[in-house]
């Protein structure tokens, strides 16, 4: 199921938890690199990350991973499947690190998600938001196939996605503020959470992600 996957390298993040949630979930091969004929010979592509956003982008842009991910995006068209700083990245800015500039293929911005949050019922809430959080499902996509609304991922992060267009979004959590924790257009999904570590519910967008031809 899902042909072949390759998960962008750039020296950031637990790739190799990565691959081997998406091998559990089906894939027929994955391939964790950042060589531009891997990349281009795979039927679709993860965009994973963790760690300062500036570090990230400064590998991105250095290893030429932004022209290889516009390429699968745009030009052939593939499923991309982006996780947590990988879907930061995909925005206009972010404020951490004292304000970096990303790839800006989704317009809007990365914000911190500050001091002392509370929760709808004033319980002071800690940063990072680490920890098991129900995702609501703003629209219907493929990826969310089988995945009840409500059902709960697991996410480490102290920054968040704020989408200008909201149509984006298919997904919300909240932490003290509204968090954009899923955008979807045309072939790119995007998640703040980390499916790999999501156990079951985690499993089960990976294999949609597997199944999905890159139309909504």
């Amino acid at each position: 199921m899902g042909g072949s996957v390759a998960v962008i390298d750039y020296g950031m993040g637990n790739l190799h938890s990565v691959a081997s949630a998406l091998e559990h979930a089906g894939a027929e091969a994955v391939h964790v690199s950042c060589d531009p004929a891997v990349l281009r010979a795979a039927d679709r592509v993860v965009f994973p990350g963790v760690g300062a956003i500036r570090d990230c982008m400064a590998e991105i842009r250095r290893l030429g991973c932004d022209e290889l991910l516009q390429t699968a995006l745009t030009a052939q068209h593939k499923p991309v499947l982006a996780i947590c700083v990988g879907m930061q990245a995909l925005l206009d800015s972010s404020e951490e690190n004292g304000g970096v500039p990303c790839l800006g293929f989704l317009e809007g911005e990365v914000r911190f998600l500050g001091e002392g949050l509370r929760s709808a019922a004033g319980e002071r809430l800690k940063v990072p938001h680490m920890g098991w959080n129900e995702v609501r499902q703003r629209r219907p996509h493929p990826l969310w196939d089988g995945i009840a609304d409500g059902t709960r991922f697991y996410f480490v992060h102290s920054y968040y996605v704020h989408a200008a267009n909201r149509d984006l979004v298919a997904g919300s959590v909240d932490y003290g503020v509204s968090i954009d924790a899923a955008l979807a257009r045309d072939n790119l999904f995007a998640v703040q959470f980390h499916p790999e570590k999501s156990h079951r519910a985690g499993l089960r967008l990976l294999r949609n992600f597997l199944a999905w031809d890159g139309s909504c």
